[in-house]
């Protein structure tokens, strides 16, 4: 696949659904350039002659000093940058990074993106990789793009043909299979002041329920449960979320168990821009793990693929000697403790449908090729102005095949405020792979004996 090339534009692709074709799978031939030129995963196996590097089957062995405690070493320790972008070679660079990214470094002296050397450690399990290979030949995008067809699990168009199939690979991608999570989010003051909110996360995929069978609740793709723990005043109440696929012909289901009042509601407005969950209304609920939820508010286009300098290998960023002091710093996190690498991405943009209604006009997603994982977004309000800016740090949790964020940050250039979300630095049992849970567990019903305990 050649660089920048646009595929299909957005306006074919909307014309042809409303006509009742789907689209999504390829032929046989095509597909069997999967393992072979392309990686299992879809993604270019050829480096580009430069700093990228030929993917070899990402890192899957976990390095030396690692306890098998989920307190994940860094690799690369020993690694210098090999040049950092400033104010004053940012131009330089410009057509490597995204127009946010550029506007981070111009308004901030201090932040600086250290680049080091490119590693393709992303990679997935075999049974992800072999469902994902056969998903090429047999899944749809079907009702207006907003619903996948001859889907179970896995990522779906590992050749994507349009920008929508690029974001339902992100939105679809392998997490783990269930897993449970204890994470930090702070939303620091202009001058630097913060305090953590602390979850409990849960996420278990429908496949991976100990019951699971395959005529039950199958438009859902996963269950979420997510506990505050602290501070007091916050903690024990708990969102429930059944993630549908086809969130137009059946909504997202969700319920919010408020411990003040002690009783489940149903809760709508987690969904679209919504209020992120405790945020204090620094992102929406459609920005967390950088996207989620129903497409069908926007027209996407599939802009081409670029290199890039994304946030990647991350590991710093997880390591449990370092405090949030050092970490949270006013303006945005601390440069120091990032590592940027050039990476190929999907660039893909969103606008929004006319007559339908979002904070955000226009978002600008750049997607990792390796792990379908969104690095950066650019989000522009209903001026066209440029107003906030995602980067997502990404790990390979090596010991679960499992590539995700170490955190992931949402920066406000119009306050000069942020959110970051997924630390782990302070929390104790950060990441648990392997949970056992049934469907009863994610009833409204469990989420009163959640916030009880």
């Amino acid at each position: 696949m050649k660089l920048n090339r646009k595929l299909l534009t957005t306006g074919v692709l909307a014309a042809s659904l409303m006509a009742g074709q789907a689209w999504g799978a390829v032929s046989a031939q095509e597909a069997a350039k999967l393992g072979d030129t392309l990686t299992p995963m879809g993604a270019e196996k050829a480096g580009n002659g430069g700093d990228i590097p030929a993917w070899t089957g990402g890192l899957t062995k976990a390095p030396a000093g690692y306890k098998g405690d989920g307190v994940y070493v860094n690799p690369f320790p020993d690694e210098k940058p090999k040049f950092t972008i400033n104010q004053s070679n940012v131009d330089q660079y410009a057509d490597k990074l995204s127009p946010g990214q550029v506007a981070m470094i111009k308004k901030y002296s201090d932040y600086v993106m250290p680049v080091y050397e490119t590693h393709r450690t992303a990679v997935y399990p075999d049974d992800v990789q072999k469902q994902t290979m056969a998903n090429a030949t047999k899944v749809e995008l079907i009702k207006d793009g907003n619903g996948l067809g001859n889907y179970v699990s896995a990522t779906p168009f590992p050749i994507p043909k349009n920008g929508l199939e690029v974001i339902w690979n992100h939105i679809t991608r392998y997490r783990g299979g269930s897993v449970q999570r204890n994470v930090g989010q702070v939303t620091p003051t202009v001058g630097g002041d913060y305090s953590v909110v602390r979850f409990q996360d849960e996420l278990t995929w429908r496949t991976y329920l100990t019951d699971y069978k395959p005529d039950m609740d199958p438009n859902v793709l996963f269950y979420f449960k997510q506990a505050i723990t602290g501070p007091a005043r916050l903690a024990g109440n708990v969102l429930l979320v059944h993630e549908t696929i086809d969130q137009v012909a059946e909504p997202r289901r969700a319920w919010i168990y408020n411990a003040g009042q002690r009783r489940v509601r149903r809760a709508p407005q987690v969904a679209y821009d919504g209020p992120g969950t405790a945020a204090d209304g620094m992102r929406t609920s459609d920005n967390f793990d950088m996207y989620n939820g129903a497409p069908d508010k926007y027209n996407w286009e599939l802009i081409g693929k670029q290199e890039m300098y994304i946030p990647y290998n991350d590991y710093k960023l997880m390591d449990p000697s370092l405090k949030y002091d050092q970490i949270i710093k006013a303006g945005h996190i601390n440069q120091e403790y990032t590592r940027y690498e050039l990476h190929r991405v999907w660039h893909i943009r969103a606008t929004l449908k006319k007559g339908e209604r979002h904070v955000y006009a226009q978002r600008d997603f750049y997607i990792d090729e390796d792990s379908w994982q969104a690095a950066v977004i650019d989000h522009y309000d209903g001026r066209g102005e440029l107003w906030r800016v995602a980067e997502a740090h990404e790990v390979q949790f090596y010991d679960q095949t499992v590539p995700w964020y170490a955190i992931e940050v949402l920066y406000d250039l119009l306050s000069g405020r942020y959110l970051a979300l997924g630390l782990t630095n302070e929390e104790e049992n950060p990441y648990t792979f392997g949970i056992e849970r049934q469907s009863r567990d994610y009833t409204p019903a469990a989420l009163r004996r959640a916030g009880t305990r």
